[in-house]
């Protein structure tokens, strides 16, 4: 009975032990998770990726970069990690934005366009230490440049020679300086200009239809001076015909004294005029009365038909 009691208090007492030590492993493993947890949100142990850099602040005021690709560790509180700068090609959007913003052009015509730089930076000690928030005073100069160039172009050539302007804008951006006698986009900066794209560049959606509009009443315009110059056209041909049947006729009517016999050409004359108004007028009769003062033909009605009732009673 004795050696029972023996063994379950044994067997407690190991139970007890072993969860004991299950516990102090498991708070030692919390407290060192915990540890390392605060390490790594304080930056203590920092990593530099590929194609990144870490500019580090030092107790003294010294600022520094970091390029070494791997892990690093730095004195809490008397070092700051004061930014990360990516070293791959970047892309800054006109404006600082995707959609397109609005310009004016040189006559005064309101457009919209975007466009994009891509720009990769190459000194970090210009780009990080020399400059205050250089990616803002960046997008400054930039849109600066490019508004320049858009709104001194004309409208036409804004839209049909985007080419042309693109690469104007690219080597401005390139080798330009800002101001006269100033520096570059790239020495201010400490970053290589990759290359300048034109995304998109439209007139407002009122001006598309005030111009649809404009070409509307021009092809109008155009029709009618065409139809307007065929009549015309027509005209001079049937004046051109006219004369030369006049001609014809003074010359077949003229005398051997090379005058005209006038009387027979009033008389051929309204006879034209009764054979024209005989083929517009039905049931009619058309006499033709001549003489040779000029008097116009006279026309008389048809007589009504007898009653054949009354001339058989």
């Amino acid at each position: 009975m004795s050696s029972n009691t023996t063994n379950k208090f044994v067997r407690r007492a190991f139970v007890k032990t072993i969860l004991r030590r299950m516990l102090a492993l498991i708070t030692l493993a919390g407290l060192t998770y915990g540890l390392i947890a605060v390490v790594y949100a304080t930056r203590t142990i920092f990593k530099v990726k590929m194609n990144y850099a870490i500019v580090l602040e030092r107790f003294g005021g010294n600022r520094e970069a970091v390029t070494d690709v791997g892990w690093h560790a730095r004195l809490p509180y008397f070092t700051r990690i004061e930014q990360e700068v990516p070293l791959m090609n970047q892309r800054l959007f006109l404006g600082g934005r995707l959609e397109p913003m609005r310009i004016i052009s040189k006559e005064n015509v309101a457009l919209w366009t975007s466009a994009a730089l891509t720009y990769r930076i190459r000194n970090l000690d210009t780009w990080a230490i020399e400059n205050l928030d250089p990616l803002n005073l960046l997008q400054g100069d930039y849109d600066g440049i490019v508004k320049d160039i858009l709104q001194a172009q004309e409208v036409d050539r804004l839209v049909s020679a985007r080419e042309r302007i693109k690469e104007e804008i690219y080597r401005a951006l390139k080798s330009r300086p800002i101001n006269e006698g100033g520096p570059t986009l790239e020495k201010k900066y400490g970053i290589e200009v990759v290359s300048f794209v034109l995304k998109e560049t439209r007139f407002g959606d009122k001006l598309v239809e005030a111009t649809e509009e404009k070409k509307r009443r021009e092809l109008i315009a155009e029709a009618e001076n065409y139809a307007a110059d065929q009549e015309a056209s027509r005209i001079r041909k049937l004046y051109a015909a006219y004369m030369d049947s006049i001609q014809s006729l003074q010359k077949n009517l003229g005398r051997k004294d090379g005058s005209t016999d006038v009387p027979l050409l009033h008389f051929l004359t309204q006879q034209k005029w009764a054979s024209a108004y005989e083929k517009n007028q039905e049931g009619q009769n058309t006499v033709v009365i001549q003489n040779t003062q000029g008097t116009p033909a006279l026309t008389l009605p048809t007589l009504p038909k007898p009653n054949m009732k009354k001339e058989a009673q």
